[in-house]
């Protein structure tokens, strides 16, 4: 082949790959290729998730890293979509951002409005007490006459903790900083959570202290959302879930937020 056909040649190539990808790249990814940025959701309370530092005003977290990576590989520019859990069906069907991390559980209830990744954390529910209370010391302490533990109202972990618990009391409040509340006030032995919000109360204060079942407890597969329907983006996303996992970077976000023990990674 002359060196005229060859260059030919790696040019008709070149065009062909380049109209094969651009033929299997969904509508979303090229609008944000187009537009220069990705937009994500994130929950900036979400200790170890998506979190902003009080002390640094810096967003940190497994989600924070991962959206960095996912905006690299597409080579754009990321950008934070300020939002929450109560927000999440809105801003999806809204077109608020183009994708939300943010440790969602995957739950019946949301699938109607959106569509999951591949899972990347699972947590059961966890108990959060205090270390000066001789009452309760470890899990098995909990389900006991005259013991209280709170749990917060819609919440998925409202039904199971009732049916769970057959002998303590369960009270239930209206917000997650309710339940601490009742904790410190000594109303209240333990308040239930997942794994991330409680090593975010055992990191940040010196008197709470983690319970882990034995057996997990409900556990629940945390995963991305995007918009429902979009099933050509949902590949391209779970395409990326999978070589974080394979690179191993999402195992060591995980290890550098303190996940490690809830990390999905096969």
């Amino acid at each position: 082949m002359t060196h005229s056909l060859k260059t030919i040649f790696c040019g008709v190539l070149s065009l062909l790959l380049l109209s094969i990808n651009s033929a299997a790249a969904s509508e979303r990814s090229e609008k944000i290729i187009t537009a220069g940025q990705i937009r994500v959701c994130i929950w900036p309370d979400y200790f170890a998730i998506s979190y902003r530092n009080p002390r640094t005003h810096q967003l940190e977290g497994i989600d924070i890293d991962m959206a960095h990576e996912l905006a690299r590989s597409m080579g754009v520019k990321l950008q934070f979509v300020e939002s929450s859990f109560s927000k999440l069906v809105s801003n999806l069907e809204n077109n608020a951002c183009d994708i939300a991390m943010h440790g969602i559980g995957v739950r019946d209830s949301r699938k109607p409005f959106m569509e999951f990744s591949r899972p990347y954390l699972a947590s059961g529910i966890y108990a959060v007490g205090t270390k000066d209370n001789d009452a309760v010391t470890r899990w098995d302490d909990i389900d006991r006459e005259g013991v209280v533990a709170v749990v917060q109202k819609g919440t998925y972990m409202e039904p199971v903790v009732k049916q769970t618990f057959m002998h303590a009391d369960v009270a239930v409040v209206d917000s997650f900083k309710a339940r601490e509340q009742e904790v410190l006030s000594g109303r209240a032995d333990v308040f239930m959570t997942d794994y991330p919000y409680g090593k975010r109360m055992t990191a940040l204060t010196q008197w709470a202290v983690l319970f882990a079942p034995q057996t997990p407890l409900a556990k629940t597969f945390y995963a991305y959302a995007v918009p429902k329907g979009e099933m050509d983006w949902l590949n391209e996303v779970d395409d990326f879930l999978l070589t974080m996992k394979k690179t191993n970077k999402l195992y060591q976000s995980a290890e550098k937020n303190g996940l490690s023990e809830i990390v999905v990674n096969d």
